[in-house]
């Protein structure tokens, strides 16, 4: 019902244009749009649908050097909603987040040429909140990307994104590095592992860096149905410099 009024209230008049830190109002909540640099108007567009952590919101997404500075050479039209509060509801089922989010993609769609192509992404508890929207929404995920923020095995979710990469820190002392009953630093992908059916897929591992001072110990499996990855750094709470913009690479070829 609510998904049904937010898509009465976009269709009942000419959308405005509205784009950077300016608000696009959308019902009683808004949400904010980054082109990326270069776009001639008419190219169609992949999207990447970003979930703020606690505290922030949309608006702080569009200047954010480790996310925007990722969309915005590489061609994506970065979306960032409004979390009511500065939060989320992505505890349980039917967050009332989830269709919002949907109104949002749809009124995006209507506003620009799309190619199809959805990205989801989230920081903190915006991964919470992003893993939900992955789990429940229906909408067909390429990529979902999650920063710092794990839904346990065995969370009921329906979805099933064709790839997920999640990056952690162990010294993380906001949400804590989620290491499973033995220990094992793949945890916080186990869940994503038995979705897209990565039971007898070997684990690939291996070291990257962006930046010198910070080495991502990476777990990689091919699946039945997709990829999934893991990030661990010995960092705390915090977006990795470059992890956007190399995933973005992977994901777009």
């Amino acid at each position: 019902m609510r998904l049904t009024l937010l898509l009465c209230l976009l269709l009942s008049g000419p959308a405005l244009a509205c784009t950077g830190a300016e608000e696009c109002a959308l019902g009683d909540r808004a949400y904010h749009v980054r082109e990326p640099e270069g776009w001639d108007g008419v190219t169609p567009l992949p999207v990447m649908l970003h979930f703020h952590g606690w505290g922030r919101q949309g608006e702080t997404i569009m200047t954010h050097a480790r996310i925007a500075g990722a969309t915005v050479p590489r061609g994506v039209l970065l979306v960032a909603p409004d979390g009511l509060g500065r939060s989320w509801a992505f505890r349980s089922p039917n967050s009332r987040d989830t269709p919002f989010a949907r109104a949002v993609l749809a009124e995006v769609a209507a506003r620009y040429p799309t190619d199809g192509r959805l990205i989801v992404s989230g920081y903190s508890w915006g991964a919470l909140m992003a893993a939900r929207f992955a789990c429940e929404s229906g909408a067909e995920v390429d990529a979902l990307l999650l920063v710092a923020g794990a839904f346990p095995p065995g969370t009921p979710c329906a979805g099933r994104p064709r790839r997920v990469a999640h990056v952690h820190g162990t010294d993380d002392t906001v949400l804590d590095f989620p290491y499973g009953p033995d220990g094992a630093p793949t945890h916080a992908v186990a869940l994503w592992r038995e979705r897209l059916g990565c039971d007898k897929a070997p684990d690939r591992r291996y070291d990257w860096q962006a930046v010198s001072w910070l080495t991502h110990d990476r777990h990689e499996w091919d699946c039945a149905a997709g990829r999934v990855s893991m990030d661990v750094h010995p960092a705390s709470h915090l977006i990795p410099r470059g992890w956007f913009a190399r995933l973005l690479d992977e994901i777009l070829g």
